[in-house]
């Protein structure tokens, strides 16, 4: 049988959670893991960090479980989806919603800089939209729809939507090895 650990990743999305999370994967695939069960519950995090964590996940030579185990908001959602299986628990929510920017107070922008700034959340809202699209085999202007509206699912809704596989309160099998982030 395939070496398998668990990753519980229970924090927001940013540079120190995704970056224990790349360690943790490298680590255990010099070790041998051939699976990684990802149980996820983020209230969410940076553009940046979820969409590197999701195409580092997509591209391990590993098969990926994702698992919500409470929340999976925003990013968290694309994070979830590099899972070739998608499960989550009965009583957990997955929120799909717009993209923002929080400039830094106090700062200047010049129209150039501001048109720069747009067109970087316009691609980051096509990347996510073509991410849960893809995986959901949704049309991509449906997913953009959903993101514009903040759309909260819950998991048999999440199921419908093609977003989850399988409901279910089976965590970790036993036996497995966890490793915790947050």
């Amino acid at each position: 049988m395939d070496k398998t650990v668990a990753i519980r990743l229970l924090a927001e999305i940013n540079q120190q959670s995704v970056s224990v999370l790349v360690n943790s994967v490298e680590t255990k695939l010099k070790e041998g893991v051939k699976i990684f069960r990802i149980l996820l519950s983020s209230p969410g995090g940076t553009v940046f960090h979820g969409i590197a964590a999701y195409n580092f996940l997509k591209g391990v030579p590993a098969k990926i479980i994702t698992h919500n185990f409470g929340t999976v908001d925003s990013i968290a959602a694309v994070i979830y989806c590099s899972g070739t299986e998608r499960l989550s628990v009965p009583n957990a929510r997955f929120l799909i919603h717009g993209i923002g920017w929080n400039p830094p107070p106090g700062i200047r922008f010049e129209e150039k800089q501001l048109k720069e700034q747009l067109k970087s959340l316009e691609i980051d809202r096509e990347n996510i939209a073509k991410i849960i699209a893809g995986h959901c085999k949704k049309e991509v202007a449906e997913v953009e729809k959903l993101m514009f509206d903040g759309t909260t699912f819950n998991p048999i809704q999440a199921k419908e939507f093609g977003l989850v596989h399988e409901i279910t309160e089976v965590l970790i099998p036993q036996g497995t090895e966890i490793i915790g982030i947050g």
